[in-house]
């Protein structure tokens, strides 16, 4: 059988972007971490290493894990263990990381629970856990287009699940992946005008990404 990351992450059809560096810039600030603070990093799910390689590259310790032989083969540069992490125990001690990450990976799984019940496990006290999945109320449609998509989340049930698993100081939002949004909200206003309007399936990316939202759940480990 074909790897994954060569079916759905080739780079003709995926290409590599800049768009990585936008929004793990985004996502330290608005989560607040701190970079260049010796902080412990670990990413589920790493594909083909680009978020990892950012978070390295701005001064985290990082680690990755990922079921695809093939992650390793690419990113020969960044520390990735071969694992299926869902529903497994990870090979890490308690609280040996200061924040688990991940994107478009928890709707991969079919024990999403077991998965943040490991991240919190790992995750130090006062750790945070961040992860960004596609908005199901705007992504119904295309969803499982991605034939390995299993668990679809909205922002109701993202917020439950960090909140059951523990986290404390949860927050949990739809944001676009268009970072001229990010800075000027009357960009964000308009794209959410033409949004009803875009076709499903549309190539261009300024209107997809109108259209399709991105969800984002943040939480804390309690200190005790």
């Amino acid at each position: 059988m074909e790897d994954y990351l060569d079916i759905v992450y080739d780079e003709k059809s995926r290409p590599l972007s800049s768009y990585p560096e936008k929004l793990i810039s985004h996502i330290i600030d608005i989560c607040e971490l701190e970079k260049d603070k010796d902080q412990t990093l670990i990413e589920p799910g790493v594909g083909r290493g680009e978020h990892l390689r950012i978070f390295k590259n701005k001064g985290f310790n990082v680690r990755g894990l990922d079921i695809s032989k093939k992650s390793v083969e690419m990113s020969p540069d960044l520390d990735i263990d071969l694992i299926n992490s869902d529903g497994l125990t990870w090979p890490y001690p308690d609280s040996s990381f200061d924040v688990v990450y991940s994107k478009s990976f928890i709707e991969h799984l079919q024990n999403p629970e077991s998965y943040l019940n490991e991240a919190f496990r790992v995750l130090k006290p006062g750790g945070k856990i961040i992860n960004l999945t596609p908005d199901w109320d705007s992504c119904y449609v295309k969803f499982f287009d991605d034939v390995t998509h299993k668990t679809p989340f909205t922002l109701v049930s993202l917020d439950q699940i960090t909140r059951m698993t523990g986290f404390v100081d949860v927050k949990s939002y739809a944001f676009r992946q268009l970072p001229l949004t990010w800075k000027y909200p009357f960009f964000n206003f308009i794209s959410s005008i033409i949004a009803p309007f875009v076709p499903v399936r549309t190539s261009n990316k300024f209107l997809r990404w109108s259209r399709e939202l991105m969800l984002i759940g943040y939480g804390v480990k309690p200190l005790n």
